[in-house]
Parts: C-alpha cells; structure tokens; sequence
C-alpha cells in the first residue's frame, strides 16, 4: 500500500514540480535558521592572547617531554649486541637445545586436571591432599 502511494506521490504527473517546491522550502528554511547566534563580545580575540599558559594540570601540551634516559650511540649498541651474541654461542657450546622433560606423561597430567583442581580451591571446595591448609 505505501509503495503504491510513494510512486503516485513522487513518480506521478508533476512530480518534479513536487520536488522543486520542496528543495526551493528546504533552500529559503535553512539559511533562516543560521540567522540566529550570539554575539562575540564574550569571546576574546585571538590577537590579544599572550599565547600557551601552564595551567597546572595534565596534560600540558606546551612543554617538551623529558627523556626518560640517554639514547644509546651506535658504539654502545654495536657493543651490546656483541655481547649478546657471544652469550649465545656460549649458551649453544654448552648444549643449551631445548629438550623435552624426562616426565612429559606427568605434566600432560598436570596440564588436565590442573584447571578443574584450581577451579575446586577457589569456589571453596578445596582439597586437603592439593592444599594443607584447607579445613
């Protein structure tokens, strides 16, 4: 039914008049509208200022932040990095591979059954053998 009536309203005989006559209110009502605003007496000009003040509180936009600590120089880095890289041949000499545990049955275990016994201590239904201090 209102598809009806919106393609008679606007796709019938004289629709273009139609819309001419609407967008010509909506032209003359809007810059009516704009007509309305306050005065700028209140308002300082922006000439006057004397610029960014430290009002005292944070953030304060206006004053550069200080360096929480020197930057390193490229001698200082290239050092470091030196350092770090010879740590890690002495770590890969020594057999520092990662291995499995000799136990990874228990720790699948322990990785099964830990949620539900940490669920159990902290709604209160603890478990003396998991805890010792539980009553």
């Amino acid at each position: 039914m209102t598809i009806n009536v919106g393609g008679t309203f606007f796709l019938g005989v004289g629709s273009i008049c139609r819309m001419a006559a609407v967008a010509g209110l909506f032209g003359v009502l809007l810059p009516a509208g704009g007509c309305t605003s306050t005065g700028t007496n209140s308002a300082a000009p922006t000439a006057l200022s004397d610029g960014p003040k430290d009002t005292g509180s944070y953030p304060n936009l206006n004053v550069p932040p200080q360096v929480a600590a020197k930057q390193l120089t490229k001698e200082e880095t290239a050092a470091n990095l030196a350092q770090l890289k010879a740590e890690e041949q002495a770590q890969i000499a020594k057999g520092g591979s990662v291995k499995p545990g000799a136990n990874s049955a228990a720790l699948n275990t322990l990785a099964k059954t830990h949620g539900a016994d940490t669920l159990k201590q902290i709604e209160g239904k603890c478990d003396p053998a998991l805890d010792p201090s539980c009553n």
